[in-house]
């Protein structure tokens, strides 16, 4: 998925040795670089959410081998490489989760689960109830690493109804600040970061459900209409 949809040779940082080997890394960068990369508690409020395409795990694509085309996308123009060879936001379908067309159509609640613990799991149980709570409100949740077969399974025995997708080498660790689960990042119409929570914060639901009615409240202001 980082081209035009593809292969792609090999995954691009050899990450994918286990969720905790993906943690350690997102952490390590998230200390090291520059004021541009996201801090440990994640995108804060203002930012855009930053443009990814994944494969859903609920779709029937094969992710069985470094040739086919199941990587992240997280181009923010054409020719970026192995970040993606055409814009992540152009890489649409019905086997695709796309953060810019959910962006396009209401507010967003994203979560991004680095971890298959028992604690984490039961957070993204919330975000079902959360939308129908909310009317237009949309929620996804997007699994780094691990394996797809596993994930698949775990969203049949939950009954997870909202999008679930798969961001194979965990890319997507780095680009939004992921180094504690569970994370989620809320987002206004067209994209603008409410707020993100992180850990204990986004595990007890209410500041999530504040923030969630908060970013209705504000896209409505905006112009949209569920």
């Amino acid at each position: 998925m980082s081209g035009a949809g593809g292969p792609v040779s090999g995954h691009r940082y050899g990450w994918l040795v286990g969720v905790a080997a993906i943690l350690a890394v997102a952490a390590l960068s998230i200390r090291s670089a520059g004021s541009d990369t996201p801090r440990a508690t994640g995108l804060p409020a203002g930012e855009r959410l930053a443009p990814f395409a994944v494969v859903l795990a609920t779709s029937d694509v094969v992710c069985d081998d470094e040739d086919d085309p199941c990587d992240a996308n997280v181009a923010s123009r054409a020719g970026q490489g192995e970040a993606g060879r055409r814009p992540a936001c152009e890489v649409r379908g019905p086997t695709i989760l796309n953060v810019c067309a959910m962006s396009e159509r209401g507010p967003l609640v994203l979560g991004l689960a680095a971890s298959r613990g028992a604690d984490c799991l039961d957070a993204w149980d919330r975000l079902a109830p959360l939308a129908r709570r909310h009317r237009g409100l949309q929620v996804a949740l997007v699994a780094i690493g691990g394996d797809l077969g596993e994930l698949r399974a775990g969203v049949r025995e939950r009954g997870w109804s909202f999008p679930v997708g798969w961001d194979r080498d965990g890319i997507l660790a780095g680009v939004y600040g992921v180094a504690a689960c569970p994370y989620v990042t809320v987002a206004r119409w067209r994209g603008e970061v409410q707020g993100t929570l992180v850990g204990a914060s986004a595990a007890a639901g209410d500041e999530l459900e504040r923030l969630a009615g908060a970013a209705v409240a504000a896209s409505r202001r905006a112009g949209w209409r569920p």
